[in-house]
C-alpha cells in the first residue's frame, strides 16, 4: 500500500511538474509575442485589421502628408529626457516642440500607439502647433529612442507620463495641458486620468485607446489564434508580472477613468476591429466626469482623423476649447 502511494504521489507530481511547464512555456511565448519591445511583431504586418480604411480621400490624405511633411522641415524638434522613477531607471525619451507663437501656456502631450513612436505623430503635433499650442511627444518604454525591453501597455507609461507633465510645468509653471493619445496612447492617457493630476492637466483626448489589456489581449487571441482566455492570458499574466512587473489584469482603462476628474473626450471609428469598437462604451460610461464622445462612420483603427479630418479636429477644439482659451 506504502509502495502505491508513492507511486501515485511521484505521479502526481511528475503531471504537476508537466503542467507547470507548459503554463509558464505558454506564457512565455505569448509575452515575447506581444510584449518583448526587441521582438518584432509580425502579426502587425499586412493585418486586415490595420488596413486603410476606405473611406479615407486619397485627396485629402495626400495634402495631409504634404502639410504634415513641410511642418517637420519647417519645425524640427529639440529632445527632451527624463530617467523613469521605478527601479529600472530607464532614459526616456522625448520630442519638444516649442512654440514661439504660442497662445499663452498652451501645451499639449501627444501620445504614440503600439510599436509606434514619437516621430511618427507629426499629423496631431502639426494640429496643435498651429492652434498655438507647445506640444511634447513622448517615447513610450521600449520605443522610438526610450529604453526599455518590454511594451508596457500604458500601464507603466501613465507613471512616466506624471513625470513627463512635472516636466512641461518646470519649462512653465502656467502651463494648462491637454493628454492626448491614439490607440495604446489612448490608453495610456486614459490610464493616467486615474491619478492624481496636477490641476494644470485641464482635459484629456483619447482615440480609439482600449477598455483594458486583458480585454484587448483576449479579443486578439481569439483573432488570430482562435483560442480561450484561459489559460493562455493567465500564463502570459504571470510572465509579464516576473518580466516586466505588472499584471496584465491589473492594467484596466476602464478603472482609471473611472477615477478621473479630468474633463474626457473619447473618440473612436465604428469600423474598428483591430481595438473593437464597442470597447468606446465601456471607457465612456465608466467616467464621471464632464464628457463628450466623437464616433467617425467607416473609420479603422487609428483612422477616424484621416476619414473625417474637419470633423475630428472641429470636435477637438470644441471640446478642449471649453477648458484651455
Amino acid at each position: 500500500m506504502k509502495k502505491r502511494n508513492k507511486i501515485i504521489i511521484l505521479v502526481a507530481s511528475f503531471l504537476i511538474a508537466i503542467v507547470v511547464i507548459v503554463y509558464f512555456a505558454v506564457g512565455n511565448y505569448f509575452y515575447e509575442y506581444a510584449l518583448n519591445a526587441k521582438d518584432e511583431k509580425e502579426f502587425m504586418d499586412d493585418n486586415p485589421h490595420l488596413e486603410e480604411s476606405i473611406a479615407v480621400n486619397a485627396d485629402v490624405a495626400e495634402a495631409a502628408e504634404l502639410a504634415d511633411a513641410k511642418f517637420k522641415e519647417q519645425h524640427p524638434s529639440t529632445s527632451m529626457s527624463i530617467v523613469s522613477n521605478d527601479k529600472l531607471k530607464l532614459n526616456l525619451e522625448a520630442d519638444l516642440y516649442e512654440n514661439d507663437d504660442a497662445d499663452g501656456q498652451k501645451w499639449a502631450i501627444v501620445v504614440h500607439g503600439y510599436t509606434s513612436k514619437a516621430a511618427n505623430m507629426t499629423r496631431y503635433v502639426r494640429n496643435f502647433y498651429e492652434q498655438g499650442y507647445n506640444v511634447l511627444a513622448p517615447d513610450l518604454r521600449g520605443h522610438g529612442d526610450s529604453e526599455g525591453d518590454y511594451i508596457g501597455m500604458g500601464w507603466h507609461d501613465r507613471l512616466d507620463l506624471l513625470q513627463w507633465i512635472d516636466e512641461v510645468i518646470k519649462l512653465d509653471a502656467n502651463a494648462e495641458i491637454v493628454l492626448f493619445g491614439v490607440s495604446m496612447g489612448g490608453a495610456t492617457v486614459m490610464m493616467a486620468s486615474g491619478e492624481e493630476l496636477p490641476s494644470n492637466v485641464k482635459v484629456i483626448v483619447e482615440d480609439c485607446g482600449y477598455s483594458s489589456v486583458s480585454e484587448v489581449f483576449t479579443y486578439q487571441l481569439d483573432d488570430l489564434f482562435g483560442l480561450p482566455e484561459f489559460p493562455i492570458i493567465n500564463a502570459a499574466s504571470t510572465v509579464a508580472n516576473f518580466r516586466a512587473g505588472y499584471d496584465l489584469y491589473e492594467a484596466s482603462a476602464v478603472k482609471q477613468v473611472a477615477k478621473s476628474k479630468t474633463p474626457m473626450l473619447f473618440i473612436h471609428g465604428d469600423a474598428d476591429t483591430f481595438v473593437p469598437f464597442e470597447m468606446l462604451d465601456k471607457v465612456y460610461e465608466a467616467a464621471n466626469v464632464e464628457k463628450d464622445k466623437l464616433i467617425i462612420a467607416e473609420a479603422g483603427h487609428a483612422d477616424s482623423e484621416k476619414v473625417n479630418p474637419e470633423l475630428y479636429w472641429n470636435t477637438v477644439w470644441g471640446f478642449v476649447g471649453k477648458y484651455i482659451q
